[in-house]
């Protein structure tokens, strides 16, 4: 009977998961009202959503591929977290390593090298342009005092201008002009250099920066549970002052940790590029970024919850396309779904802390 009684203990919904589902669930049944506030049939628009999400093999991979470039940037963000450092630049991180995984990409000799290292070597100089790009934040703020948030958030519009221009002057990336309609784009990458289909089928085109962004996620998790690194981390930023009479490098390890974040922002931007688009162009990203930062805010610190953020919003991201293709659901409209989503998780992390607050 007493194991019995504790595996039912153990069973028990966590108030933390209870009060973010029932935010879900709310977030999801106002956006249902809009719907039909827009005479739109709700259940039409649902069905489109759900066909556009997981209702087919390649559906359900694009939501996947989604997800993954999500997760990469919360986990960057929540790394920094840990630290007291709040790296909102994940849509300039993205960019810098599109913009370098493309460069490796369309040099010739990368896709000749053997052993995967033809797909491999652009996703390493993705991350190290996102290293460098997340670095300078952190030079800055060591430095010269400036702040992390607008440092990061300023350079992510620097980023995206180079991106814009990289694609615009045949001099850099932009395919060569065989006429006036010939689109500011790079050319697309050769077959070498693309993200391997982990199924093998175009079908289901799930790429192996899933299984590359699970490791990484297991990684980082263990990192701030099970490290010297992860508890200094914490130490730093709970108390700088502190962490500094212990000895350890305050400037090393604000430095460090935003380095860390955009190789994971660089890792995301070749991702989408080696895995999905072979192409570069201006505006590439989407807005990738900045949902990402809102999958490591809504995480509080958690992997888990960033793997079940950046899962909601792969699925939005491909649900709310189609819904606005198949039912002419506006985009305004899912957008505002998504921020539905986003204040009521917010204030679901309130209501948490109030719950945890009440145990004795």
């Amino acid at each position: 009977m007493s194991l019995g009684l504790s595996m039912r203990i153990h069973l028990r919904p966590s108030p933390a998961l209870l009060v973010s589902a029932a935010a879900v669930l709310l977030a999801f049944g106002a956006g249902a009202v809009l719907i039909a506030l827009l005479g739109v049939p709700v259940g039409e628009a649902v069905a489109a959503f759900a066909e556009g999400a997981w209702g087919s093999p390649y559906a359900l991979a694009a939501s996947l591929n989604r997800a993954l470039v999500f997760m990469l940037v919360g986990l960057g963000f929540i790394l920094a977290e840990r630290a007291s450092l709040t790296n909102v630049g994940g849509e300039g991180q993205i960019a810098v390593g599109g913009i370098t995984a493309t460069a490796f990409a369309l040099w010739a000799p990368v896709a000749g090298l053997p052993w995967g290292l033809s797909f491999v070597v652009p996703l390493l100089g993705a991350c190290l342009a996102g290293a460098i790009w997340g670095g300078i934040a952190g030079v800055l703020k060591v430095k010269a005092g400036t702040n992390e948030v607008i440092a990061t958030l300023l350079l992510s519009f620097i980023a995206i201008w180079m991106v814009y221009g990289s694609v615009q002057s045949e001099n850099l990336l932009r395919r060569p002009m065989t006429s006036s309609a010939t689109l500011p784009e790079s050319l697309e990458i050769s077959e070498a250099t693309q993200l391997p289909l982990l199924t093998g089928d175009a079908s289901m085109p799930v790429h192996a920066g899933l299984l590359l962004g699970i490791v990484l996620a297991i990684g980082v998790a263990v990192i701030l549970r099970r490290t010297v690194l992860g508890l200094q981390l914490q130490a730093t930023g709970l108390n700088p002052r502190a962490a500094r009479r212990a000895g350890m490098s305050i400037e090393r390890l604000t430095v460090g940790v935003l380095c860390a974040a955009g190789a994971f922002g660089g890792l995301a931007g070749a991702c989408m590029l080696q895995g999905e688009q072979y192409t570069l162009k201006a505006g590439f990203s989407s807005g990738y970024g900045f949902d990402g930062l809102v999958v490591g805010l809504l995480a509080r610190g958690s992997v888990p919850g960033v793997i079940a953020g950046a899962l909601l919003f792969g699925f939005l991201r491909s649900g709310g396309i189609n819904m606005e293709m198949v039912a002419q659901v506006p985009t305004a409209l899912v957008v505002v779904i998504q921020g539905l989503i986003i204040v009521t998780l917010a204030g679901a992390a309130l209501g948490i802390q109030r719950l945890e607050a009440r145990k004795p």
